[in-house]
């Protein structure tokens, strides 16, 4: 079965994101070297654009937020308005299955707390977007701690398609897909919680068949006081060339 069926894995819209805070966003804009007219593609923007916004607004980036759907590319729309950003921020409604962007057109590209497609499939999808040493900085649940339910990685196992990684093995498959992997961080226990409780109470804005997955997602958490050895991750890497010489060792012995 193809993992395309498994994707994105939907969350509500309203809902808080992994790493979707300022100075998360702060910390990818650090890594990734952004500065003043840099072009950014923030994906699955909406509904408040905050990170897009921020970008425009602290670094003066040129950022295009693409979505999926006009509603949530009309919020943020509203809100570039209101922060006087506008002029920055282009909006634009996206297919995930064809995003129908200009290639080598981003100096970093953001996907903040969504999952829109299975990590091999975004890391080939995305990869052409970028310019030369362009960044993409991405969201993907992660397998955490030494221990972990096998009721949980079977979940996992099930919901993505695919055995639950380490962040080292995430990474690991940034680098077999072109990439210089940079970075990489998880939610830790009280992030993940907050997560789960604003996440529940979002879920009665889905439709039945898309909250499932999610309901059972928070539910398995509950169920074992939130040790299921399951988080998300956020991974950053660079764009590498072919015939690239990797970077210098920082041993000087």
């Amino acid at each position: 079965m193809s993992l395309a069926v498994h994707f994105p894995l939907y969350q509500p819209a309203s809902a808080q994101r992994a790493f979707g805070t300022d100075e998360a966003t702060r910390r990818f804009a650090k890594v990734a070297q952004l500065e003043p007219g840099s072009r950014v593609l923030v994906l699955g923007a909406g509904p408040d654009g905050q990170a897009a916004l921020l970008l425009a607004q602290e670094l003066n980036c040129t950022v295009v937020a693409a979505d999926t759907d006009d509603g949530l590319l009309a919020s943020v729309r509203e809100q570039a308005q209101l922060r006087g950003v506008l002029e920055r921020v282009e909006l634009r409604k996206v297919s995930l299955s064809a995003l129908d962007l200009p290639a080598a057109s981003f100096n970093a590209i953001l996907i903040p707390g969504r999952v829109p497609y299975a990590l091999p499939d975004a890391l080939g999808r995305l990869r052409p977007l970028l310019a030369k040493r362009g960044r993409l900085g991405l969201t993907y649940p992660a397998r955490v701690g030494r221990h972990a339910p096998k009721a949980a990685l079977d979940f996992w196992e099930h919901r993505l398609g695919a055995p639950l990684l380490v962040p080292r093995e995430l990474m690991q498959t940034m680098e077999a897909a072109g990439f210089e992997p940079e970075a990489a961080e998880t939610l830790h226990d009280a992030e993940l919680d907050s997560l789960y409780q604003e996440m529940e109470a979002q879920l009665t804005v889905l439709p039945a068949e898309e909250a499932a997955r999610p309901r059972e997602e928070v539910a398995l958490h509950r169920e074992h006081n939130g040790r299921t050895g399951a988080s998300y991750a956020f991974i950053v890497g660079r764009r590498k060339e072919p015939g690239e010489k990797p970077p210098a060792s920082r041993d000087r012995g």
